[in-house]
């Protein structure tokens, strides 16, 4: 039953994520001749000479060569939820053109013109895109296109999914710098790309706003009270040798929550002033007292 309702709401995620790709383009991004890369983007420049065919039967006719691709590569159930995602991501486009319209003076009767103000299109239609793609490679699918050829440089390489998006999004955008002859577009292209890898990035490896903290201190017994008793908190004892006096200690590990870090740092350093600390961001930070390990 668990099994069986995972499922449904991975095919739940590929459909919202699908339609939110889709939201981002016909609203934001296609009226303003942003060509933030993919297929679409290559869409976006040829619906610029063929004016009669939308963006999303671009899209859909460059996706079949692609989505063949990624059915060798990943496999057929990966495969079907590309194949899906591809699907209905132009169809959503299309949709949301003819009902919306397609020039910034026809979509809502004119009210939500951002000719004016591209920047904030870009902006906008970048958020949406990413939040869509995100919720898309979250459930281990793409929406097709050229993000079959980010997941292939991804899995060949050390390359992270959106800085392997990153490159090559930029040979789409320098395709619609040398076709739409506009110099502005491709810097508003590159925001939206900015934007977009930054709401992936946030989606598929977390938000989590937690900090780890390695303490070395000579008074651990003191900390220790106060990380139990004061912060109601556990930690953990991880054992150390300095390489240059070779004495053991005991090292402080412990993940607490960004909002507390002001607070705790002062009363370490007020318990011990000579302490050693280093703090990172976690990553993802999940069981007791922290996000549960079930909602993964």
């Amino acid at each position: 039953m668990v099994v069986q309702k995972d499922k449904v709401v991975s095919w739940v995620g590929i459909v919202v994520g699908s339609f939110l790709v889709a939201t981002g383009f016909a609203l934001f991004i296609s009226p303003y001749k942003i060509v933030p890369g993919g297929v679409y983007g290559i869409g976006i420049i040829l619906n610029n000479f063929f004016p009669d065919i939308k963006v999303g039967t671009f899209g859909l006719c460059l996706d079949v060569p692609l989505l063949l691709i990624s059915l060798k590569i990943f496999g057929s159930s990966f495969g079907s939820k590309t194949v899906v995602s591809a699907i209905l991501t132009p169809i959503f486009m299309n949709l949301i053109a003819y009902y919306v319209g397609e020039t910034p003076s026809t979509m809502f009767g004119g009210n939500m013109n951002l000719s004016d103000d591209i920047l904030l299109a870009a902006i906008y239609g970048g958020a949406i895109v990413g939040a869509g793609l995100g919720i898309i490679f979250k459930n281990k699918a793409t929406s097709g296109g050229t993000d079959i050829v980010a997941m292939i440089l991804c899995k060949y390489s050390k390359l992270k999914i959106s800085n392997s998006m990153l490159i090559v999004e930029l040979f789409v955008i320098t395709a619609g710098f040398i076709a739409l002859g506009n110099w502005k577009l491709p810097l508003y292209a590159l925001v939206c790309v900015f934007v977009t890898t930054k709401v992936i990035d946030y989606i598929v490896d977390g938000g989590s706003s937690d900090k780890l903290l390695f303490i070395i201190s000579d008074k651990h017994d003191e900390l220790r009270e106060y990380i139990l008793n004061d912060l109601s908190r556990g930690g953990t004892y991880i054992k150390s040798e300095g390489m240059y006096t070779q004495n053991r200690k005991d090292m402080i590990f412990l993940a607490i929550p960004r909002q507390e870090m002001v607070a705790v740092q002062s009363c370490i350093k007020k318990v011990d002033p000579e302490v050693f600390m280093v703090v990172v961001n976690a990553h993802e930070t999940l069981g007791s007292g922290f996000r549960s390990i079930d909602k993964t």
